[in-house]
């Protein structure tokens, strides 16, 4: 939190210092993830990033320290901050600040203490997805931070050019700076050298990720990835919002499956059994029954639960593609114009997503 007024400030005359720190914390949290597209926009984002990394580390080191009374060598025993995407990736040199600036620990320490404490996950394998920041905004914004991270990339490069002697083009590939479009800083690379484990989403995607954009890494450091594919708690996504669902498995294999997943393989037992499939279609067709009236009550329109709903609920991207749904939409349109007797099964096709404010495609 901040001091809401400064009555110093306000006594010597100054009214806008007097309520200065609280209007710009407040323009820094007060809407999440503006449009980034013109400078404002970046910097802001930017700031944000750095705003609320800054705080859940100080109250880790904080809580670590003066709540519990352990000593920062024991942070990656007590703590495991987990880097989700690149968004929060500038952790690893505020962390580095705050130990070596505020803590005073020597810098070998400290980076031991950081690499130790972080992992990272990746979610995209487009280059252009990975987060990078022009170097001048980054400067102005963050300037302790930027000489931090030339001294991480100083001494990775070196690390670099011991265990592949030479190789000019791998050096500039996983520096942390960039030279793509003007320099800048590469978030993702950030985020890999400072963390000791690195994992994709997907069986597949870890493969592609050691494959493709982190390939360098992966020669590098084979045994700092792995995968760790997305999951759901069952508990959340089933039990909560399905409890039609629920009740079903509860009678049929009793509710262990909540916490052992494992046990929804005996209801293997019961593909064949007629009152249980006429049961799970009945649960099916009560949730395409809510679903249905809500459709009508927050649009108007009319939706048969017999029909088959057909659902896209993603963020609006053109990778995600939307489009080619669109497309397929419009084609079996016209296959039923040019043969109306063309059998398919009557279907709505429902979509979901939010777009990012400056993304005028998906918009």
């Amino acid at each position: 939190s901040v001091e809401s007024f400064a009555l110093e400030a306000f006594n010597t005359g100054d009214f806008y210092k007097a309520v200065e720190e609280e209007v710009v914390a407040e323009k820094v949290s007060k809407v999440l993830y503006p449009n980034d597209e013109p400078d404002a926009g970046k910097r802001l984002r930017l700031q944000q990033q750095y705003f609320f990394v800054s705080c859940s580390l100080q109250d880790i080191v904080r809580i670590h320290t003066e709540r519990a009374g352990l000593p920062l060598s024991a942070l990656p025993q007590k703590w495991a901050i987990q880097l989700n995407d690149t968004h929060p990736s500038i952790a690893v040199a505020e962390l580095m600040r705050l130990l070596i600036d505020d803590h005073h620990l020597a810098w070998n320490e400290a980076w031991a203490i950081t690499l130790e404490t972080f992992a990272y996950t990746n979610h995209t394998l487009l280059p252009e997805a990975l987060e990078t920041w022009p170097l001048g905004l980054f400067g102005e914004s963050l300037p302790r931070h930027l000489e931090l991270i030339y001294e991480i990339n100083d001494r990775f490069l070196d690390e670099v050019r011991t265990r592949f002697p030479g190789d000019e083009d791998r050096l500039a590939r996983m520096s942390l700076i960039g030279e793509d479009h003007g320099k800048c800083v590469r978030m993702a690379h950030l985020a890999t050298v400072g963390s000791h484990a690195i994992n994709g989403v997907a069986a597949l995607h870890s493969e592609l990720l050691k494959a493709s954009v982190l390939k360098d890494f992966y020669e590098l450091w084979p045994d700092r990835f792995g995968n760790v594919t997305n999951g759901v708690t069952p508990r959340r996504f089933l039990a909560l919002s399905n409890p039609g669902l629920r009740a079903l498995l509860d009678e049929t294999i009793g509710d262990g499956w909540l916490t052992d997943l494992d046990q929804l393989r005996r209801l293997e037992n019961f593909v064949e059994d007629p009152a249980f499939r006429a049961r799970w279609r009945e649960v099916k067709r009560a949730n395409k029954r809510r679903l249905a009236e809500f459709v009508h009550a927050t649009t108007g329109i009319e939706l048969d639960h017999t029909w088959m709903f057909d659902i896209q609920v993603k963020r609006i991207h053109e990778y995600k593609r939307q489009h080619l749904n669109v497309l397929h939409i419009i084609t079996l349109y016209n296959r039923l114009k040019r043969n109306p007797s063309f059998a398919i099964a009557p279907r709505a096709f429902i979509f979901g997503g939010k777009a990012a404010p400056g993304y005028f495609m998906a918009k």
